[in-house]
């Protein structure tokens, strides 16, 4: 077994298209319309599907927003200088929530930004 995809439901696709390929360097691998069942499926990320896990967007057509709920916790991105990734992402109109710096109770440098739809993305510095 191998970890596929995390499916996300957004409400306006292009703006979270933007939002991975733009502000995170995401690239769209594939997009498909399902007119029957008023729904768009949409995959990012930064390899192909079968090299590593990627994220699907999924847009129903006609929602436009999405109770995020109380179990969801982040998406995690590995980053060389996470400083450095929150100064990118800032500049290319991202939303920076927690600066980066060491997480609580140990020495990992983390930052958390969010997308339009307010999932969180976690970045990790490693190297």
């Amino acid at each position: 077994m191998r970890l596929l995809h995390t499916m996300l439901r957004v409400g306006n696709l292009e703006r979270s298209l933007d939002f991975y390929t733009q502000v995170l360097g995401m690239t769209l691998l594939r997009r498909q319309d399902y007119p029957d069942g008023k729904f768009t499926l949409a995959f990012v990320g930064y390899q192909p599907e079968s090299e590593g896990a990627v994220l699907e967007l999924t847009h129903n057509w006609g929602v436009e927003s999405y109770e995020l709920g109380t179990a969801y916790g982040h998406i995690a991105l590995e980053v060389p200088n996470a400083y450095q990734a929150c100064d990118d992402i800032r500049a290319r109109g991202g939303r920076v929530v927690r600066e980066a710096g060491p997480m609580k109770h140990g020495t990992t440098v983390i930052a958390f930004v969010e997308d339009p739809d307010g999932y969180k993305v976690e970045l990790i510095q490693r190297g």
